[in-house]
């Protein structure tokens, strides 16, 4: 199962971490969340194995340490979330369905 497209409505947010709004509930290390609003990663099942910062084409995502996560200890932060171009390169190329892009989510809370 992939990232809540509606997480904005379902999950609270919880606060900001590396610049990116946190949506919860956050329990570390096992439980992160979903990080960003406009592009979305959801932190719990992303695989970090690093297709959507190879293949963005204006570097929305930078990596994070995320030490002690049962599914990496690193995850695709989307720190320039405010850059993307809505191409949906990242949500075609994550393996996992890790990654939600919507623009008409962005700047709504």
């Amino acid at each position: 199962m992939g990232i809540d497209p509606n997480f904005e409505r379902n999950l609270e947010r919880t606060g900001e971490e590396h610049d990116v709004d946190v949506w919860g509930p956050v329990e570390p290390p096992e439980k992160l969340g979903v990080r960003g609003t406009h592009v979305a990663v959801d932190f719990d099942i992303c695989l970090a194995d690093g297709a959507c910062l190879e293949d963005c084409p204006v570097d929305v995502f930078e990596w994070v340490d995320t030490p002690g996560h049962p599914e990496s200890d690193r995850k695709a932060n989307p720190t320039d979330e405010d850059q993307c171009i809505d191409c949906m390169l990242c949500v075609d190329v994550c393996p996992v369905d890790a990654i939600d892009v919507d623009p008409g989510r962005e700047n709504r809370i």
